[in-house]
């Protein structure tokens, strides 16, 4: 049987690693828009993170389906949703600047949480989008999802980096014993990485439903 080939729909090389790692569990080959030769740059103006996720997979859908597309928006406890310094949907652009490198949002957000006193409680809002025979299915973050993944932001970065991840080097395991940038012993996982386990089996199932594909054995596990 031919092995289902999915557009991962990001340039983000530390998405594009876990989709394809999720995807090859689920027994399926991923494959990058570099891959296939696509230069454009997908459009995000919707109101919210399944607007964009939906923009995305229609907009990679007219090189390559099925198409797998995702998208967050990061929030602040500390400020009103309608706070122009809530970094929302607009993490790379905030306050209408131009597009921010790795560097750069590290920079940005360390001074705007020092600004807040140094220590912000901070969480995503996730939202996926796969095009799949014409068709589109989505997947939203339910909100004790959203809650549980909560975490704390602070204003001094880890020297450590994960490229297309910065905001890692700034945030803080549930537990307090590190960085999102940490190594951390497979034996010893946190408190957030635990309940980022069940998130990513919620998640898998999704991706087998919207692709047609039967779920492994272990995917309870």
């Amino acid at each position: 049987m031919k092995t289902v080939r999915v557009l991962i729909g990001t340039t983000n090389p530390s998405k594009l690693r876990l989709f394809q790692g999720m995807m090859a569990d689920l027994g399926l080959e991923a494959c990058s828009p570099a891959e296939l030769g696509i230069a454009e740059d997908a459009p995000e103006t919707g109101r919210d993170p399944l607007g964009n996720a939906v923009q995305k997979a229609r907009f990679y859908a007219r090189w390559h389906e099925p198409v797998l597309c995702n998208d967050a928006g990061l929030y602040f406890d500390e400020l009103p949703e309608d706070d122009p310094r809530q970094p929302g949907l607009h993490i790379r652009t905030p306050g209408g600047l131009p597009r921010l490198d790795d560097e750069g949002m590290i920079a940005y957000y360390a001074e705007l949480i020092h600004s807040l006193g140094g220590r912000v409680t901070a969480g995503y809002r996730d939202a996926l989008a796969v095009s799949r025979g014409g068709q589109v299915f989505t997947w939203v973050e339910p909100e004790a999802f959203a809650r549980s993944r909560t975490f704390t932001m602070v204003d001094t970065p880890s020297p450590r980096r994960h490229p297309g991840w910065p905001l890692d080097s700034l945030s803080l395991t549930r537990d307090g014993l590190g960085y999102f940038t940490d190594d951390r012993p497979a034996n010893n996982p946190s408190v957030m990485e635990a309940r980022l386990s069940a998130y990513r089996r919620e998640q898998r199932r999704f991706f087998a439903e919207a692709l047609g594909v039967p779920l492994p054995d272990d995917a309870e596990k």
